[in-house]
């Protein structure tokens, strides 16, 4: 019955400002409203609600105005540098510096591969890619390129 994940959705402050930066990250507008607007992830089987409102800030938690785009892993690569020619930073996360990001995640028995920034309001977002699925080996966190020694 389930087939995947259709929407998500995050709150946003200034509807311009995150159009340009969504846009910048190679999202298609599918719907721009005055209280809304949707981006395509895949168009026609995923998209992304930004909801206007002055209630923006709430304290961070993965659970809370967080979404992972998935990526192939030969993109994940090129991520830091493609992000910052778009003038997007790479956030500190898991005590892993821009510079050493992405970063292999060991969510034992699965493993993959992200990289982490926020959009204009603070919403954090993840580039990620799996590298592992069920796999017999439990590691620690590392960066992408020991991973890929």
């Amino acid at each position: 019955m389930i087939k995947g994940l259709y929407e998500a959705h995050l709150p946003i402050s200034d509807v311009t400002e995150s159009i340009e930066f969504y846009k910048k990250l190679g999202l298609e507008l599918a719907h721009q409203g005055d209280e809304v607007t949707f981006f395509w992830i895949e168009k026609g089987k995923s998209w992304l609600g930004l909801w206007k409102t002055d209630k923006v800030k709430t304290p961070y938690h993965p659970s809370l105005r967080h979404i992972a785009l998935y990526v192939e892993l030969e993109g994940l690569l090129d991520a830091n540098e493609w992000l910052n020619e778009r003038g997007i930073e790479v956030r500190t996360a898991f005590n892993f510096k821009s510079d050493q990001q992405p970063i292999v995640l060991p969510n034992y028995p699965q493993s993959h591969a992200a990289i982490y920034f926020d959009d204009p309001d603070g919403n954090s977002l993840e580039l990620i890619t799996p590298l592992k699925l069920d796999d017999e080996i439990d590691f620690e966190m590392m960066e992408l390129r020991d991973w890929t020694k």
